[in-house]
């Protein structure tokens, strides 16, 4: 079915079975000292079982002293990480499956924090655990220190301005240093073949510090590692150099590069290299021994173009694969937003790439691989770009726990997801509500063993997920509807839908347990003058187009995502958009490059934006306002009100159970606060967990 998908290929002296990667992506699951944890083991075992052809897991520091990301990644930088890697390899190794170990050192967008730090830290936390977590509570003072430059600078190639994100105090690298960074890959190589691993890997991608030598942007030295090409390439090939010596030319040995660094996209043409000096980068690297180009883009300072939110389209960045490979040998590996085993076999039969890589298609779906293989592609839960992987691992890194997917319960938890306890002895319970909350519960509760009933009162499945995904370049979040249906059917839910049954219908079904999942409503505060009127709308009414306004001032209450998105339709409408916001800043809660994505679009429309604003009043005329910090009131002339305040638990089925004396009703999502799918999907799952 998937013949190229699944046919094996050399890299180097190394046989992979097929032609799937899982790229790195840092999840915040080893020890401070750099060994892996059982947990981490566990997660990439069953990428293994489910699988993969090759596992790269997050990045692997190279010096303690100076080149941390997180407190809790991968490192090979001493000897006797070479034990515990060996034990890793193994587990990968029992499934046929090789494993890649990712070298990195971030420079200028490192952890200044752990700078000169960490290996004072190492031991404590060895013999006394506890240290972890008084550390862990100390990471808003240890952030906020690094913001104000109180803490040592992370090396770099040159002195530059800040990194738009991730950013930190650096100074421009001594020639020691330099050679003894060379020296700490080269070494940290050798650790992992001694280790049995099967492959290692150059991270010269994302804004890294092999990344900053190749960049003009980043690389202003005036000396031999530093002004021309053949300069800036003098760091990364001084290290190949020193791997092959040591290691061996039969050693595999590939390099993720970003091929373009994409600063056009972000309004800074002529800012770093293009792709055209990218692939003069991969032919040298070839030259100089390289046995693959697992291709990537971008940077920090333009995040979204190397991980993209869901408004970006599987595949949109084929082409820089297919620019390398047209002049490298080599095979060529890449990240193309990758979703289905249909995409992967296209890529690959055109010709545009040797090797898939994905890390989120393989995070939000370990076994995406084995499904595919047995002619199952339909049960893959697919990744909608929602970046709560990246948003979690960044919120949790800081105090102690690893990242989560928004749709995978499993991750960082496999061992106890995949032994489930089939404990519900076919107890009947009933799930209201078929948004992902609800979803969520049924599989679960299906899994455990009970008999699920589902009932949803509209004619299709999803919630608030509807109205996300009809909003511009978000239909990709209704794969989260799809694939969660397929998985609650398959795991023996029975799901009714266009029917909403009474409290009364449901106390005579005699459940063990009710789950309601009925979602909100959108918030209408009655405090506000003329909100009823005829002029006022909710955002939903604008997104699913039951009112449609045209060449008119519209105010959006609201600044969350629905209102960014809101006011986004309504530009496109000709309407002239002013947004109210009582925080002072913009989308207060959401993740910045989801917040990027969207502000990137509105840019050019004219829309004002007014922070600290609160809503007092609506008129036939205008919106009366305050501001927050000074109290002066104001009126904004506009025609039309639209409020994007989120939403409000949803009716009174809860009081009309209980007073029916129905045992163990529980609320989930939206019906018990209001959040992302996410939200949704993980309080189900821990709500649920519980019911014994």
């Amino acid at each position: 079915m998937y013949d190229t998908l699944f046919s094996p290929m050399k890299i180097g002296a190394m046989t992979v079975k097929n032609r799937t990667v899982m790229a790195a992506a840092e999840f915040s699951l080893g020890q401070p000292n750099g060994k892996p944890t059982e947990r981490m083991m566990d997660y990439y075992e069953e990428r293994a079982k489910g699988g993969v052809g090759m596992i790269i897991p997050g990045i692997c520091r190279v010096n303690d002293m100076g080149g941390a990301s997180t407190f809790t990644q991968l490192s090979m930088s001493h000897d006797y990480h070479i034990e515990p890697m060996h034990e890793f390899a193994e587990r990968i190794h029992r499934h046929g499956a090789k494993l890649c170990i990712q070298l990195h050192h971030p420079g200028r967008q490192g952890m200044a924090s752990a700078t000169n730090s960490l290996p004072l830290v190492i031991p404590v936390a060895n013999r006394f655990p506890g240290v972890m977590d008084s550390i862990f509570k100390c990471t808003p003072l240890l952030l906020g220190m690094e913001e104000k430059g109180v803490c040592f600078s992370m090396q770099a190639p040159s002195r530059v301005e800040l990194a738009k994100h991730g950013a930190t105090r650096m100074h421009a690298m001594s020639k020691k240093e330099i050679h003894d960074l060379i020296d700490d890959f080269v070494a940290a190589a050798v650790r992992c073949q001694k280790a049995g691993v099967d492959c290692v890997e150059l991270h010269a991608g994302h804004g890294y510090i092999i990344q900053q030598f190749l960049s003009p942007h980043t690389n202003r030295r005036k000396d031999e590692y530093g002004g021309g090409f053949n300069r800036r390439m003098r760091f990364i090939t001084e290290i190949i150099q020193g791997i092959r010596a040591r290691c061996g030319r039969d050693y595999p040995l590939t390099v993720r590069l970003t091929v373009d660094e994409m600063y056009d996209r972000v309004g800074r043409k002529g800012v770093g290299y293009d792709l055209e000096t990218g692939k003069k980068i991969a032919k040298r690297l070839e030259e100089l021994g390289v046995d693959a180009i697992n291709v990537t883009s971008a940077c920090y300072d333009a995040y979204n173009y190397w991980l993209e939110p869901s408004s970006f389209e599987p595949g949109w960045r084929k082409y820089l694969a297919r620019e390398i490979k047209s002049v490298v040998s080599i095979p060529v590996i890449a990240a193309n937003v990758i979703r289905t085993p249909e995409q992967a076999e296209h890529q690959l039969a055109e010709g545009d790439q040797d090797f898939i890589a994905s890390a989120r298609a393989f995070i939000c779906d370990p076994h995406w691989v084995r499904k595919a293989q047995e002619g199952r592609p339909e049960e893959i839960r697919r990744c909608i770009g929602c970046l709560n992987c990246i948003r979690s691992f960044m919120t949790n890194a800081g105090v102690g726990k690893p990242g989560e997917c928004a749709l995978n319960m499993s991750v960082a938890h496999e061992k106890e997801y995949f032994n489930m306890p089939r404990d519900g002895a076919g107890r009947r319970i009933v799930v209201v509500g078929a948004g992902p909350a609800g979803l969520t519960a049924a599989e679960t509760l299906a899994r455990r063993g009970f008999d699920v009933q589902v009932f949803e009162k509209a004619e299709k499945p999803g919630g608030q997920v509807i109205t996300a995904a009809a909003c511009p370049h978000r239909d990709k979040l209704l794969w989260s509807v799809e694939d969660l249906m397929t998985a609650a059917k398959k795991a023996g839910a029975q799901i009714t839908l266009g029917r909403e049954p009474t409290a009364a219908e449901i106390a005579a079904m005699e459940p063990y347990a009710v789950v309601l999942a009925t979602g909100g409503v959108p918030v209408r505060p009655r405090s506000i003058q003329g909100i009823e009127g005829e002029n006022v709308f909710t955002a939903p009414e604008i997104i699913h187009k039951k009112k449609v306004l045209r060449d008119a001032d519209v105010v959006v209450a609201g600044s969350g995502l629905t209102g960014l998105e809101t006011a986004e339709i309504l530009c496109a409408d000709g309407n002239r958009v002013t947004i109210i916001e009582m925080a002072d800043q913009l989308a207060p809660g959401a993740w910045f490059q989801i917040i990027d994505d969207e502000m990137e679009r509105l840019q050019d429309t004219g829309t004002v934006y007014a922070t600290g604003t609160k809503l007092l009043a609506v008129d036939e005329a205008s919106v009366t306002v305050q501001s927050v910090k000074s109290e002066e009131i104001r009126k904004i002339p506009a025609d039309y009100l639209v409020l994007a305040l989120g939403v409000r638990p949803a009716g009174q089925l809860r009081e009309q159970l209980e007073e029916l004396n129905v045992q163990r009703v529980y609320a989930v999502g939206d019906a018990a606060k209001s959040g992302t799918i996410a939200n949704a999907c993980h309080s189900a799952y821990d709500t649920v967990m519980t019911i014994r």
